[in-house]
C-alpha cells in the first residue's frame, strides 16, 4: 500500500486506558483497505488492526493507532514516534538498513489498475500514458525502474488507495500501479475497474519497528504461535474471503528478517 503525522485516530484495547497511555503507539496508513481503514462507525478495521490487537492483548499491553502517511512510518518508526508501524509494509533490504522487521505474515505482488472502459490490457498499453502510485511504495520504486520500458509519460504520486483511485475514475491517470490485494479488495464491487496486470515482486509484508526495539523478540514469539494455532490464517479467511495458500508466510513460521 507520507512524511508527517496527521491528527491521531485512536483506539485502545479497554475502554479503561485512556488513549494517551497506550503502551505501544501503532502508526497506519488508514484507509489502506483491507489492512487498515475506517469502517461505517469511524472505527479503524482490518487485517492487520486485527493482528496487531491480538499481539497486544497477548503481551498484555493496550495499544493506540495514529494515522501517519505511508512514507512517514519509516521516519516515525526512527524518532521513536511510534512502536510499530503497519500498512501492508514490504521488507527490503534497503529498509533493513535503518528499521527492523518482525517475520513476514502476508506474500503479495503489484497490479496494474485500469479503467475497464479504457481497453489497455495490460503494461504495453501504458505506453504515453500517465501512472499513479502511492509515494515511497514498491509500486513507486517499480514504476520508476521500469519509466523507460513502458514507455510511462509521466507518474503520479498519491498518499493513499482511495485519493488514487478516485483520480483513475475520474480520467485523471490512466492506470494505478499498487499492492494487488489491497485493490483487488476496493474493487470487488467497482466494476469500471479492472486489473490488467499482475506484477511479480515477490513481496512479503510485516510489521516494522525501530531496530533494537525490546520488544521485538517478544512480537515475534506470539506471531509465531499465532500462525501455529490458525489465528492468522482465520484473519487471512475474514478480510479476504479466502484461504492463504499452503506454505505462505500467512500459515507458515519464519526467520525473523536481517
Amino acid at each position: 500500500m507520507k512524511a508527517k503525522l496527521l491528527a491521531g485516530i485512536a483506539m485502545t484495547m479497554a475502554a479503561s486506558t485512556p488513549s494517551w497511555a497506550a503502551d505501544w503507539t501503532v502508526g497506519a496508513n488508514v484507509g489502506n483497505v483491507p489492512w487498515e481503514f475506517q469502517d461505517a462507525k469511524g472505527e479503524i478495521v482490518g487485517f492487520e488492526v486485527d493482528l496487531v490487537n491480538e499481539i497486544a492483548k497477548r503481551a498484555g499491553k493496550s495499544v493506540e493507532f495514529v494515522n501517519v502517511p505511508f512514507n512517514g512510518l519509516f521516519s516515525a518508526v526512527q524518532s521513536g514516534r511510534v512502536d510499530i508501524a503497519i500498512s501492508s509494509i514490504t521488507i527490503t533490504p534497503k529498509r533493513l538498513e535503518s528499521v527492523g522487521f518482525a517475520q513476514p505474515y502476508y506474500d503479495s505482488d503489484q497490479s496494474l489498475t485500469v479503467l475497464a472502459a479504457s481497453k489497455i490490457e495490460g503494461l504495453d498499453g501504458m505506453s504515453d500514458k500517465v501512472v499513479g502510485v502511492d509515494t515511497g511504495s514498491t509500486g513507486d520504486m517499480w514504476a520508476e525502474k521500469h519509466r523507460d520500458e513502458h514507455g510511462f509519460a509521466k507518474i503520479s504520486r498519491y498518499e493513499g488507495l482511495s485519493p488514487a483511485m478516485l483520480d483513475l475514475g475520474s480520467g485523471r491517470i490512466d492506470g494505478y500501479i499498487s499492492d494487488i490485494p489491497a485493490v483487488l479488495y476496493y474493487i470487488k464491487d467497482k466494476p469500471q475497474f479492472s486489473v490488467v496486470s499482475r506484477i511479480p515482486t515477490g513481496e512479503r509484508y510485516s510489521m516494522m519497528h525501530a531496530k533494537g526495539w525490546d520488544k521485538a523478540e517478544e512480537v515475534n514469539s506470539i506471531i509465531s504461535t499465532l500462525k501455529k494455532e490458525g489465528v492468522v490464517g482465520e484473519l487471512h479467511s475474514k478480510w479476504f474471503g479466502a484461504n492463504a495458500a499452503e506454505g505462505s508466510s500467512t500459515l507458515t513460521v519464519a526467520d525473523v528478517p536481517h
